[in-house]
């Protein structure tokens, strides 16, 4: 039986998560409450924004059923606020910003700038033989790493694609531009 993937769905981009999955063959499902996040085999945090999606976290009761299913191993792909959510340690945080945690990385909120400094780079990313097209929106970088993260890419010298375990991050939005390929690495994750 395929795995079933959610794309948590309190903020973000979620409709080109959920489209990028559906066209590999998965089902992929939104996930709003504890009981939809108990039913998925892996789980998409998408770009968005970071202070607002760990709040909508904890309103939606969903934070510490989250912390909990990725201490045990849930497969776990963040993109830019996604990647900012699953570090253990943030940089120009907002006061008090929560994140789930379990990567054990340091990331730097808006590292590359604002909203009018996005851009788009090829990237090449380990495990994959083609340049991956970049696309990064206020993005975070990785500042550092953790003896057991493998960094997948790098950006002006910083990682910006980064994996440890059964968790991916990216700073970047591999949901944009339908290049399926490091959705198909998380795939990979979930088995």
């Amino acid at each position: 039986m395929p795995p079933t993937v959610g794309v948590l769905a309190l903020q973000g981009d979620v409709r080109e998560h959920l489209a990028a999955l559906t066209g590999l063959g998965i089902e992929a499902v939104t996930v709003r409450r504890p009981e939809e996040l108990a039913a998925v085999d892996g789980l998409v945090l998408p770009g968005g924004e970071s202070t607002t999606m760990a709040k909508l976290l904890r309103t939606f009761e969903l934070m510490e059923p989250l912390r909990e299913r990725v201490g045990r191993g849930l497969p776990v792909f963040g993109t830019c606020a996604g990647m900012i959510l699953l570090a253990d340690r943030v940089r120009d945080g907002a006061a008090g910003q929560e994140t789930v945690g379990g990567l054990d990385v340091t990331v730097r909120r808006n590292a590359f700038g604002r909203q009018v400094d996005s851009f788009e780079a090829d990237l090449h990313v380990g495990g994959l033989d083609e340049p991956v097209h970049a696309v990064f929106i206020r993005a975070p970088w990785v500042e550092e790493v953790g003896g057991g993260v493998e960094v997948l890419a790098q950006a002006a010298e910083h990682p910006v694609a980064v994996r440890q375990g059964r968790l991916l991050a990216t700073s970047f939005h591999p949901e944009v531009g339908g290049d399926g390929r490091l959705h198909r690495l998380f795939l990979d994750l979930v088995g």
